[in-house]
């Protein structure tokens, strides 16, 4: 005979999209929904859910209906979000089969940033293998956002002393990209480089071709850290471009 314990989880339905919506709406804070629409762009409707609730939620999908959840088509950004995290779950060759279909979602750095952080784990193993199927080709896309999403990959997933030169070279194939979201993620992971890799970093800072903008923006960055020294702070000041 079951037990009451295992007749409730029998009977307990599953985590419905539908579910997922209504505690979305149930989480929303006004406040917050305000700053974001302050400083996320995006065309899509925004509900003002925190990124950590949202990282929540999608943890309630069941595994064996992932993909059932990523062919809904997503009704708000936080919907986006939550399809980043679903497709990050899915074992790493089905992560590939799905992933163009989330960079036609982005309109914004937020979708971008998040989804690419939450493929760490996912892409762990296969780094070599994703550098090269996708990261590459994005850096070579005419589109602000697939590129955004390549540089972003570079900064979450190869900032090592192995891909270091390979990131340096990318960085150099974008000198002369002039979309703002892309200008500012090249800027953050040049400044991430220097954090981590400050004699290589400055080695190529040196002799880099980047747009005085771009340049300039990522000494900015390297100044707000504080993981870097006051000397080497003034230092790269004086390297600043007019």
């Amino acid at each position: 005979m079951m037990s009451e314990e295992k007749i409730q989880r029998a009977d307990k339905k599953p985590f419905s999209i539908m579910d997922l919506r209504a505690e979305l709406q149930a989480l929303s804070d006004i406040n917050y929904l305000e700053t974001n629409q302050k400083t996320i762009p995006t065309s899509w409707p925004m509900i003002g859910v925190r990124i950590p609730d949202i990282k929540r939620l999608a943890q309630k999908i069941p595994k064996d209906s992932l993909l059932e959840y990523i062919e809904i088509k997503p009704e708000s950004h936080e919907e986006i979000l939550a399809r980043g995290f679903l497709i990050a779950h899915l074992p790493y060759e089905q992560m590939l089969e799905v992933f163009d279909s989330q960079l036609s979602l982005f309109d914004n750095w937020c979708a971008v940033d998040t989804f690419c952080a939450a493929l760490r784990k996912c892409v762990k193993n296969n780094r070599a293998d994703f550098l090269e199927r996708k990261v590459q080709p994005l850096l070579q896309s005419p589109k602000e956002f697939e590129v955004r999403t390549g540089v972003v990959c570079l900064l979450d997933l190869f900032i090592d002393t192995e891909h270091l030169a390979t990131i340096f070279k990318n960085i150099e194939s974008l000198k002369n990209r002039e979309e703002y979201y892309v200008k500012m993620a090249i800027a953050w992971l040049l400044a991430e480089c220097y954090i981590k890799f400050p004699t290589e970093t400055e080695v190529f800072m040196h002799k880099t071709e980047l747009n005085n903008w771009t340049f300039n923006k990522a000494i900015s960055k390297i100044c707000d850290s504080y993981r870097v020294s006051t000397e080497n702070k003034n230092r790269l000041k004086k390297m600043r471009r007019k």
